[in-house]
């Protein structure tokens, strides 16, 4: 079937198996690289993209599903120059990743969260990575670069 997709602002249209999933259409089809495969069930989170501003795990959705809508990825939040945005800096500045496997998932709830919540508290920050799991347990410095992000937004 022919999905028509806008991604990062870009109107994208492909021909994909019925059955293709939406991390792999990023990934293999569009070639975002950057939304991740962990775990294909939904557990870890590290495929956590924006659909029309809202969080999901594209490991569960298929694109077929996503036919008109609008998604956002972690390559789609730099600015035109390619200068990290708030979050994505406070992720550096602070240390947020070791590995960085989970850190585009990461990145993107936070970004969620913090376009519903500008001012969260650390346990707010806590709930809305609950979905998201860094195998490295570094869960402190991302909750601070987080906070620290949204007092930069402020």
């Amino acid at each position: 079937m022919n999905v028509t997709i806008t991604v990062n602002g870009e109107k994208t249209s492909h021909e994909v198996e019925d059955r293709t999933l939406l991390v792999h259409h990023l990934r293999d089809v569009v070639g975002l690289t950057a939304t991740n495969i962990g775990c294909d069930t939904s557990t870890c989170g590290s495929c956590t993209v924006l659909v029309n501003g809202e969080s999901v795990k594209s490991c569960t959705v298929l694109a077929a599903q996503v036919d008109g809508d609008e998604v956002e990825t972690l390559e789609g939040l730099a600015g035109d120059g390619g200068e990290m945005d708030a979050v994505q800096n406070a992720f550096q500045q602070k240390h947020a990743l070791q590995c960085g496997f989970c850190t585009p998932g990461m990145v993107m709830a936070a970004t969620s969260l913090l376009r519903e919540n500008p001012d969260p508290t650390e346990e707010q920050v806590r709930m809305a990575l609950k979905g998201n799991l860094c195998r490295c347990t570094g869960y402190h410095n991302i909750v601070q670069a987080i906070l620290s992000a949204a007092e930069g937004i402020r």
